[in-house]
């Protein structure tokens, strides 16, 4: 993901993430990553750092911001459904409770019911909710909640139920693969950035694939924001954001610029093997 920030940042980077679901079943996290920031005059790298963090932090937050704006600039839901109860679940969830939601009740579910227990007693916080339960099945979690989440490793759709979404939820889309076409067709749909969630065979590309155009497409999150867009909430409403090489460029400064303000950055003076011509 390369990319570029202007407006007081003007600077290039490039995250290289490398995602390998099978580390789960090895005992480590599934996704490694890397982040690149280069001047933007000379094109010298000036920082590299180690990225799963900062990539989870700008995954959480974008959906998280995506909540509040979807859910009528609320920050309430009276059941949170998590799918998927991984490294980026923690992330969404801490975003969600550090950014004040009043969240009454959480379920969670994952393919191996050890994780939903372990992400019940490591990463909850039982005090801010009526109830923290895990749950036996995907169908009683999303019919049970007004928020879903899914942060999965699925490569490709498994949730082909229409039903399933007709209390109409407001869905947080993370993982991209785990809704059918039909689900979507059915909902209205917003993305980070139409042209980029377009590709990989994510759920919309599906989608795309399958109707032959992206009509089915209410909008994208910035244009929600300023107004130019709008949702319908007697439809279910599913945010898919694929990711933008922007927004980890941007933490990713932040991080450094606060790493060096704090003199903790580590300098090698001779990485470059000739600085002169």
């Amino acid at each position: 993901l390369p990319a570029y920030l202007g407006d007081g940042f003007h600077v290039a980077g490039l995250k290289w993430i490398a995602s390998y679901p099978g580390n789960v079943r090895r005992g480590f996290p599934r996704a490694s990553a890397v982040l690149v920031l280069n001047d933007y005059e000379t094109g010298y790298p000036f920082a590299l750092l180690e990225s799963s963090i900062i990539s989870a932090a700008r995954t959480a937050a974008s959906a998280v911001l995506a909540a509040y704006w979807l859910n009528g600039r609320s920050r309430r839901a009276r059941s949170l459904g998590i799918v998927g109860t991984g490294f980026i679940a923690r992330y969404v969830y801490d975003f969600l409770v550090d950014t004040g939601w009043e969240i009454g009740e959480v379920r969670l579910y994952d393919k191996s019911p050890a994780e939903s227990e372990k992400f019940k007693s490591t990463a909850c916080h039982p005090e801010r909710h009526r109830a923290v339960a895990t749950v036996a099945d995907l169908a009683t979690l999303v019919r049970g909640s007004d928020v879903v989440v899914f942060t999965t490793v699925a490569p490709a759709p498994y949730v082909t139920d229409p039903s399933l979404f007709e209390h109409r939820p407001l869905v947080l889309h993370v993982s991209l693969r785990d809704l059918a076409p039909e689900i979507l067709l059915g909902a209205q749909n917003v993305v980070d950035d139409v042209e980029h969630v377009m590709k990989a065979n994510t759920s919309p590309h599906l989608t795309e694939q399958l109707t032959g155009n992206r009509d089915f497409v209410t909008g994208t999150l910035a244009e929600i924001m300023e107004g130019r867009r709008s949702v319908d909430r007697r439809r279910p409403i599913i945010f898919s954001p694929f990711g933008m090489g922007m927004l980890d460029v941007a933490v990713g400064k932040w991080v450094y610029d606060h790493a060096v303000a704090a003199g903790r950055e580590q300098r090698i003076p001779d990485f470059f093997y000739e600085t002169v011509r």
